[in-house]
């Protein structure tokens, strides 16, 4: 089964997609948080057929939720009612900063590298994460 990744974010929204075994993700897209953001998810799901979503779970280090983690969890409930799939969460703590971390090449840097692609990587690393926690077979 193919998973979705989704690092939520207010203004710009990261999407990774699984591979068909559903092992690990790799990164998608970075699309806008606008009112058309569900339109998008539901299309990128039904046209990959995707059949579970991984959101990250928006904490601080003390547990509690970030003030981005009720509209997270917002769509989250708007995929399962309108697209009939599961949404699972998963910590998404420093994958923002491990993103940056790696560079365009895969290595890993003494210095924060910033690019374009940060959080479609970060919500690869989210959903890696959760598929290499839970049994997919």
């Amino acid at each position: 089964m193919r998973y979705l990744g989704i690092d939520y974010g207010s203004k710009k929204v990261g999407l990774a997609l699984s591979d068909e075994a559903g092992t690990m993700g790799f990164p998608n897209d970075i699309v806008p948080n606008t009112p058309r953001l569900h339109d998008a998810v539901c299309s990128l799901i039904a046209q990959e057929g995707v059949g579970a979503v991984v959101m990250g779970d928006s904490r601080d280090f003390n547990g509690e939720e970030n003030p981005v983690a009720s509209s997270a969890r917002e769509l989250g409930v708007h995929i399962t009612s309108r697209c009939g799939i599961p949404v699972f969460y998963e910590s998404e703590v420093l994958t923002s900063r491990e993103a940056r971390r790696v560079g365009e090449d895969g290595e890993k840097t003494r210095a924060p590298k910033t690019h374009k692609n940060v959080d479609s990587s970060a919500a690869a690393l989210i959903l890696t994460s959760y598929l290499s926690k839970n049994d997919h077979a």
